[in-house]
Protein backbone atom coordinates (compact mmCIF):
# COMPACT_ATOMS: atom_id res chain seq x y z
CA UNK A 1 0.00 0.00 0.00
CA UNK A 2 1.13 3.66 -0.70
CA UNK A 3 2.92 4.69 2.71
CA UNK A 4 1.01 8.20 2.27
CA UNK A 5 -2.35 6.30 2.85
CA UNK A 6 -1.12 4.19 5.43
CA UNK A 7 0.44 7.68 6.93
CA UNK A 8 -2.81 9.41 6.77
CA UNK A 9 -5.08 6.72 7.72
CA UNK A 10 -2.50 6.41 11.19
CA UNK A 11 -3.10 10.85 11.41
CA UNK A 12 -6.61 10.40 11.17
CA UNK A 13 -6.46 7.51 14.08
CA UNK A 14 -4.03 9.58 16.45
CA UNK A 15 -6.54 12.79 15.96
CA UNK A 16 -9.77 10.81 17.55
CA UNK A 17 -9.33 11.34 21.36
CA UNK A 18 -9.04 15.16 20.44
CA UNK A 19 -11.69 15.11 18.05
CA UNK A 20 -13.31 13.67 20.71
CA UNK A 21 -12.29 16.16 23.57
CA UNK A 22 -13.73 19.21 21.55
CA UNK A 23 -17.13 17.58 20.05
CA UNK A 24 -19.02 20.36 21.01
CA UNK A 25 -16.75 23.05 21.76
CA UNK A 26 -17.11 26.13 20.71
CA UNK A 27 -13.41 27.93 19.10
CA UNK A 28 -13.27 31.47 18.17
CA UNK A 29 -10.57 31.94 15.68
CA UNK A 30 -9.01 35.23 14.84
CA UNK A 31 -8.62 35.34 10.93
CA UNK A 32 -6.18 37.58 9.16
CA UNK A 33 -2.70 38.56 7.81
CA UNK A 34 -1.33 37.91 4.91
CA UNK A 35 -3.35 34.95 4.15
CA UNK A 36 -6.43 36.87 3.56
CA UNK A 37 -4.94 37.79 0.93
CA UNK A 38 -3.30 34.71 -1.07
CA UNK A 39 -6.50 32.42 -2.67
CA UNK A 40 -4.75 29.18 -2.13
CA UNK A 41 -4.37 29.95 1.93
CA UNK A 42 -8.20 31.23 1.68
CA UNK A 43 -9.12 28.09 0.59
CA UNK A 44 -7.06 25.59 2.73
CA UNK A 45 -8.40 27.71 5.93
CA UNK A 46 -12.01 27.57 4.98
CA UNK A 47 -10.83 23.82 4.68
CA UNK A 48 -9.64 23.06 8.34
CA UNK A 49 -12.58 25.80 9.09
CA UNK A 50 -15.14 23.00 7.82
CA UNK A 51 -13.23 19.87 8.51
CA UNK A 52 -13.76 21.68 12.43
CA UNK A 53 -17.78 21.79 12.02
CA UNK A 54 -17.53 18.40 10.82
CA UNK A 55 -16.07 17.03 13.42
CA UNK A 56 -18.66 18.37 16.00
CA UNK A 57 -17.01 21.23 17.06
CA UNK A 58 -18.75 25.05 16.72
CA UNK A 59 -16.33 27.31 15.01
CA UNK A 60 -16.76 31.11 15.22
CA UNK A 61 -14.52 33.37 12.70
CA UNK A 62 -13.83 37.18 13.45
CA UNK A 63 -11.55 38.51 10.72
CA UNK A 64 -9.76 41.77 10.03
CA UNK A 65 -9.05 43.21 6.64
CA UNK A 66 -6.42 46.08 7.43
CA UNK A 67 -4.50 45.91 4.46
CA UNK A 68 -7.66 45.58 1.85
CA UNK A 69 -8.96 49.10 4.19
CA UNK A 70 -5.66 50.79 2.92
CA UNK A 71 -5.57 50.00 -0.60
CA UNK A 72 -9.54 51.11 -0.76
CA UNK A 73 -8.23 54.78 1.40
CA UNK A 74 -5.77 55.14 -0.86
CA UNK A 75 -7.89 54.55 -4.15
CA UNK A 76 -10.46 57.16 -2.95
CA UNK A 77 -7.79 59.60 -2.52
CA UNK A 78 -8.77 59.42 1.39
CA UNK A 79 -5.62 60.76 3.51
CA UNK A 80 -5.18 58.68 6.62
CA UNK A 81 -3.86 60.09 9.61
CA UNK A 82 -1.80 58.71 12.24
CA UNK A 83 -1.64 59.27 16.50
CA UNK A 84 0.96 56.70 17.88
CA UNK A 85 1.06 54.95 15.54
CA UNK A 86 -2.80 54.04 15.59
CA UNK A 87 -4.93 55.21 12.42
CA UNK A 88 -7.40 58.03 13.27
CA UNK A 89 -10.63 56.56 12.36
CA UNK A 90 -12.65 59.69 10.76
CA UNK A 91 -16.62 59.92 9.76
CA UNK A 92 -15.15 59.19 6.43
CA UNK A 93 -12.86 56.50 6.75
CA UNK A 94 -15.45 54.41 9.22
CA UNK A 95 -17.92 54.41 6.17
CA UNK A 96 -14.63 52.72 4.14
CA UNK A 97 -13.90 50.64 6.90
CA UNK A 98 -18.00 49.20 7.09
CA UNK A 99 -17.70 48.65 3.00
CA UNK A 100 -14.66 46.57 3.30
CA UNK A 101 -14.86 44.71 6.14
CA UNK A 102 -18.44 44.06 6.08
CA UNK A 103 -18.81 43.71 2.28
CA UNK A 104 -15.39 42.69 0.31
CA UNK A 105 -13.64 40.71 3.32
CA UNK A 106 -16.54 39.17 5.22
CA UNK A 107 -18.18 37.76 2.08
CA UNK A 108 -15.10 36.39 0.82
CA UNK A 109 -14.31 34.07 3.62
CA UNK A 110 -17.81 33.10 3.77
CA UNK A 111 -18.01 32.70 -0.17
CA UNK A 112 -14.33 30.43 0.43
CA UNK A 113 -16.26 28.50 3.23
CA UNK A 114 -19.07 27.50 1.64
CA UNK A 115 -17.04 26.81 -1.73
CA UNK A 116 -15.15 24.12 0.99
CA UNK A 117 -18.85 22.48 1.69
CA UNK A 118 -19.65 24.59 4.82
CA UNK A 119 -22.87 26.40 5.47
CA UNK A 120 -21.07 30.15 6.45
CA UNK A 121 -23.16 33.16 7.36
CA UNK A 122 -21.32 36.28 7.49
CA UNK A 123 -22.41 38.72 9.69
CA UNK A 124 -20.66 42.49 11.76
CA UNK A 125 -21.34 43.30 15.19
CA UNK A 126 -23.58 45.29 14.16
CA UNK A 127 -26.52 42.41 13.34
CA UNK A 128 -28.57 41.95 16.76
CA UNK A 129 -26.95 44.54 18.45
CA UNK A 130 -24.24 41.82 18.46
CA UNK A 131 -21.49 44.45 19.88
CA UNK A 132 -21.90 47.74 21.30
CA UNK A 133 -19.12 50.03 22.08
CA UNK A 134 -18.05 52.84 23.31
CA UNK A 135 -15.03 55.53 22.29
CA UNK A 136 -11.55 53.81 23.03
CA UNK A 137 -9.74 56.91 22.45
CA UNK A 138 -10.88 60.22 21.89
CA UNK A 139 -8.17 60.79 19.73
CA UNK A 140 -8.67 57.65 17.28
CA UNK A 141 -11.84 58.58 16.74
CA UNK A 142 -14.60 56.37 15.72
CA UNK A 143 -12.47 53.09 17.12
CA UNK A 144 -14.95 51.40 19.65
CA UNK A 145 -14.35 49.67 22.65
CA UNK A 146 -16.80 46.48 23.29
CA UNK A 147 -19.13 47.37 26.36
CA UNK A 148 -21.97 45.06 25.84
CA UNK A 149 -21.73 41.79 23.89
CA UNK A 150 -25.45 40.05 22.94
CA UNK A 151 -23.93 36.51 21.59
CA UNK A 152 -27.20 34.50 20.90
CA UNK A 153 -27.51 35.14 17.26
CA UNK A 154 -24.05 33.53 17.22
CA UNK A 155 -24.98 30.46 19.14
CA UNK A 156 -28.42 30.40 17.36
CA UNK A 157 -26.10 29.93 13.89
CA UNK A 158 -23.98 27.42 15.12
CA UNK A 159 -26.75 25.42 16.60
CA UNK A 160 -28.51 25.15 13.60
CA UNK A 161 -25.49 23.59 11.42
CA UNK A 162 -23.82 27.28 10.06
CA UNK A 163 -20.28 28.96 10.60
CA UNK A 164 -20.78 32.60 11.80
CA UNK A 165 -18.03 34.93 10.04
CA UNK A 166 -17.81 38.14 12.09
CA UNK A 167 -16.87 41.51 10.99
CA UNK A 168 -15.42 43.51 13.40
CA UNK A 169 -18.03 46.76 13.00
CA UNK A 170 -20.02 47.72 15.58
CA UNK A 171 -22.94 49.94 16.56
CA UNK A 172 -22.48 52.09 19.84
CA UNK A 173 -24.57 53.66 22.16
CA UNK A 174 -26.12 57.09 20.01
CA UNK A 175 -28.19 56.47 17.22
CA UNK A 176 -26.41 55.85 13.79
CA UNK A 177 -23.22 55.09 15.24
CA UNK A 178 -20.41 52.88 13.79
CA UNK A 179 -17.17 51.89 15.36
CA UNK A 180 -14.06 50.11 13.86
CA UNK A 181 -13.43 47.52 15.99
CA UNK A 182 -9.54 46.51 16.45
CA UNK A 183 -9.77 42.69 15.18
CA UNK A 184 -8.10 40.66 17.89
CA UNK A 185 -10.43 42.89 20.15
CA UNK A 186 -13.27 41.74 18.86
CA UNK A 187 -12.17 38.50 18.96
CA UNK A 188 -11.75 38.19 22.48
CA UNK A 189 -14.35 39.96 23.33
CA UNK A 190 -16.83 37.40 21.42
CA UNK A 191 -14.72 34.41 22.67
CA UNK A 192 -15.18 35.84 26.42
CA UNK A 193 -18.60 36.46 26.01
CA UNK A 194 -19.76 32.86 24.84
CA UNK A 195 -17.28 31.54 27.08
CA UNK A 196 -15.31 29.84 24.63
CA UNK A 197 -13.30 26.95 25.30
CA UNK A 198 -10.46 28.36 22.45
CA UNK A 199 -9.28 31.33 21.27
CA UNK A 200 -7.23 30.96 18.54
CA UNK A 201 -5.36 34.22 17.55
CA UNK A 202 -3.86 33.58 14.02
CA UNK A 203 -1.04 35.79 13.49
CA UNK A 204 1.93 36.62 10.75
CA UNK A 205 4.54 35.46 13.25
CA UNK A 206 5.53 31.85 15.24
CA UNK A 207 4.07 32.83 18.41
CA UNK A 208 5.20 34.78 21.55
CA UNK A 209 9.34 34.75 21.91
CA UNK A 210 11.33 34.34 24.97
CA UNK A 211 14.31 36.32 25.61
CA UNK A 212 16.26 34.17 23.08
CA UNK A 213 14.10 34.47 20.05
CA UNK A 214 12.56 30.99 20.78
CA UNK A 215 8.26 30.21 20.77
CA UNK A 216 7.64 30.06 24.27
CA UNK A 217 4.70 26.68 23.81
CA UNK A 218 3.02 27.38 26.87
CA UNK A 219 2.66 29.78 29.28
CA UNK A 220 0.31 30.85 32.54
CA UNK A 221 -1.03 34.83 32.57
CA UNK A 222 1.16 35.75 35.14
CA UNK A 223 4.20 35.21 32.95
CA UNK A 224 2.74 36.77 30.02
CA UNK A 225 2.34 40.12 32.35
CA UNK A 226 6.01 39.98 33.42
CA UNK A 227 6.68 39.68 29.78
CA UNK A 228 5.40 42.57 28.59
CA UNK A 229 6.55 44.25 31.97
CA UNK A 230 10.20 43.57 31.21
CA UNK A 231 9.94 43.63 27.55
CA UNK A 232 10.17 40.37 26.38
CA UNK A 233 6.78 41.29 24.53
CA UNK A 234 6.52 44.25 22.72
CA UNK A 235 5.28 46.11 19.83
CA UNK A 236 2.37 44.41 18.06
CA UNK A 237 2.37 41.20 20.21
CA UNK A 238 1.13 43.46 23.05
CA UNK A 239 -2.19 43.81 22.37
CA UNK A 240 -2.68 40.61 21.30
CA UNK A 241 -1.22 38.98 24.51
CA UNK A 242 -3.49 41.74 26.08
CA UNK A 243 -6.65 40.29 24.50
CA UNK A 244 -5.15 37.29 25.86
CA UNK A 245 -5.21 38.05 29.21
CA UNK A 246 -8.53 39.81 28.65
CA UNK A 247 -10.26 36.69 27.55
CA UNK A 248 -9.38 34.48 30.10
CA UNK A 249 -10.44 36.89 32.54
CA UNK A 250 -13.83 36.46 31.27
CA UNK A 251 -14.09 32.86 30.85
CA UNK A 252 -11.97 31.59 28.19
CA UNK A 253 -10.62 28.31 28.98
CA UNK A 254 -7.09 29.01 26.82
CA UNK A 255 -6.30 30.99 24.06
CA UNK A 256 -3.22 29.98 21.88
CA UNK A 257 -1.13 32.83 19.68
CA UNK A 258 0.34 30.71 16.29
CA UNK A 259 1.38 31.07 13.13
CA UNK A 260 -1.71 31.72 9.78
CA UNK A 261 1.17 31.07 7.94
CA UNK A 262 2.20 27.64 8.40
CA UNK A 263 -0.31 25.22 6.73
CA UNK A 264 -3.70 23.65 8.80
CA UNK A 265 -2.13 25.55 11.47
CA UNK A 266 -5.54 25.54 13.26
CA UNK A 267 -5.88 21.40 12.80
CA UNK A 268 -2.37 21.45 14.24
CA UNK A 269 -3.49 23.06 17.62
CA UNK A 270 -6.35 21.11 17.82
CA UNK A 271 -6.16 17.85 17.02
CA UNK A 272 -2.20 17.02 17.59
CA UNK A 273 -0.13 15.97 20.46
CA UNK A 274 2.26 19.08 20.48
CA UNK A 275 -0.17 21.70 19.10
CA UNK A 276 0.93 24.90 17.36
CA UNK A 277 2.17 28.11 18.49
CA UNK A 278 2.31 29.81 22.62
CA UNK A 279 -0.77 28.81 24.59
CA UNK A 280 -1.91 30.62 27.51
CA UNK A 281 -4.16 29.23 30.23
CA UNK A 282 -5.03 30.03 33.84
CA UNK A 283 -3.16 26.99 35.64
CA UNK A 284 0.17 25.91 35.61
CA UNK A 285 0.67 24.31 31.91
CA UNK A 286 1.69 20.69 31.38
CA UNK A 287 4.72 21.40 29.38
CA UNK A 288 5.99 17.88 27.21
CA UNK A 289 9.59 17.21 27.23
CA UNK A 290 11.88 19.29 25.21
CA UNK A 291 9.15 21.83 25.07
CA UNK A 292 5.87 20.66 23.63
CA UNK A 293 2.99 20.65 25.23
CA UNK A 294 -0.48 18.52 24.29
CA UNK A 295 -2.47 20.16 21.89
CA UNK A 296 -6.03 18.87 22.62
CA UNK A 297 -5.59 16.87 26.20
CA UNK A 298 -8.17 19.13 28.03
CA UNK A 299 -5.90 22.38 28.49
Amino acid sequence: MNRDWIATARTLSEALPYMQRYSGAVVVVKFGGNAMGDDEAMAEFARDIVLMKQVGIHPVVVHGGGPMINDLLNRLGIESHFVRGKRVTTRETVEVVEMVLSGLVNKRIVQAINDAGGRAVGISGKDDDLMVCEVDDPELGFVGRPVEMNVQIIRDLYNAGMIPVIAPVATGMEDNETFNVNGDTAAGAIAGALQADRLLLLTDVAGVKDASGEVVTAMTPQQVRDMIVDGTIAGGMIPKAETALKALEEGVRAVVILDGRVANATLLELFTEHGAGSLIRSTEPRVKPRGLRQGGDGL
